[in-house]
């Protein structure tokens, strides 16, 4: 066997085994405008106690990027909450059933519109296996270097996801100022135009009203 066919062997099973890890998770990613004085709340359905949930939402365009946000429990109670947050990346854990509600609100802005990159992941992690060993006591089964390996590139694979939201929420960041600051130069530069043009024609009304003269008898 070639040393290209073993690496692509080896490659092949990582990536199945990726596909075959225990933990399941199911996440929506969305891309909301809201409006100015405007509340959008956003539901997703636990159907199991004790799952893991993960909240992540940037502020990409708008105003000063910045939002209130709540969560809340299917029986009501305000599990996170903020005000004036430009992003957050929080984990926690879903201890009832039920609908999770997940709320932005853009009250404090009275024209600006808010453009929100979010994402909300409901992990089911698996419970680790135990074994008895010879005393009868229970030890947790050790993982193989496969398993050991995927759990690594998960892990991995999770940071460069973070990291990657991060820098694109930089760059829509900049680029909204950028375009901000060249829509003001614009303007600025429109106004101060047609401010020159009203002053020299009103220098040339003055002038030539100076060197005018009444018609009429002596």
């Amino acid at each position: 066997m070639s040393l290209r066919t073993s690496m692509f062997t080896l490659v092949t099973s990582l990536i199945l085994g990726l596909f075959m890890l225990p933990s399941v998770v199911k996440a929506t990613a969305l891309t909301y405008n809201i409006g100015a004085n405007e509340k959008a709340c956003f539901y997703i359905m636990n159907d199991k106690p004790g799952k893991k949930v993960g909240f992540y939402f940037a502020v990409q365009q708008g105003g000063s990027f910045d939002i209130d946000y709540e969560v809340l429990a299917p029986n009501g109670d305000s599990i996170l909450k903020g005000g004036q947050e430009k992003q957050g990346d929080f984990v926690f854990t879903a201890n009832y059933f039920g609908e999770y509600a997940f709320c932005f609100s853009n009250d404090m802005s009275t024209f600006a519109d808010k453009l929100i990159d979010f994402e909300i992941a409901v992990e089911n992690e698996a419970r680790p296996q135990f074994t008895k060993d010879a005393d009868g006591k229970e030890q947790p089964e050790t993982l193989s270097e496969m398993e050991e390996s995927l759990l690594r590139i998960s892990s991995s694979i999770t940071n460069i996801a973070r990291t990657q939201k991060y820098f694109r929420t930089r760059e829509n960041r900049n680029y909204s100022t950028v375009t901000s600051t060249i829509s003001r130069i614009f303007w600025f530069a429109s106004l101060e135009s047609l401010a020159i043009i009203a002053m020299a024609c009103f220098q040339v009304f003055v002038i030539k009203s100076f060197f005018s003269t009444k018609r009429g008898g002596v």
